[in-house]
């Protein structure tokens, strides 16, 4: 019986691996780590560049790619662009992955899944 992660459309499976790919490096994740902990009100650039100590033209191209795959939105606030994470867009690929491990084959206990996060 196919799972309903095979029923997804191609589309969506190659949406998600875009998602992850862009994830896919240290400083990347690290950005997205700090916007979740700055959550709702987001980090202007100047904040996350000194948080992360990345310097300014690679955090631009680590912060345009994270909002081409949709995992953060921007917004401006007069000469300042602050960045949220797109909390939707990542609740979307975490159902997709715990559907399959914990829900429909029990390859993990979800139990384990939300303890790893407290």
């Amino acid at each position: 019986m196919p799972s309903a992660s095979s029923k997804k459309s191609p589309e969506k499976i190659a949406k998600y691996a875009d998602m992850f790919s862009a994830m896919g490096t240290e400083a990347r994740l690290r950005i997205m780590q700090l916007l979740l902990a700055a959550h709702p009100d987001g980090l202007v650039v100047s904040e996350i560049q000194e948080e992360l100590d990345i310097p300014n033209s690679t955090l631009s191209h680590h912060l345009d790619k994270l909002k081409s795959e949709d995992l953060v939105n921007v917004t401006r606030e007069s000469t300042f662009l602050r960045y949220t994470a797109n909390t939707e867009a990542l609740q979307e690929i975490l159902q997709f992955l715990y559907a399959e491990c914990c829900t429909r084959n029990k390859a993990l206990k979800p139990e384990s899944v939300i303890q790893c996060c407290k």
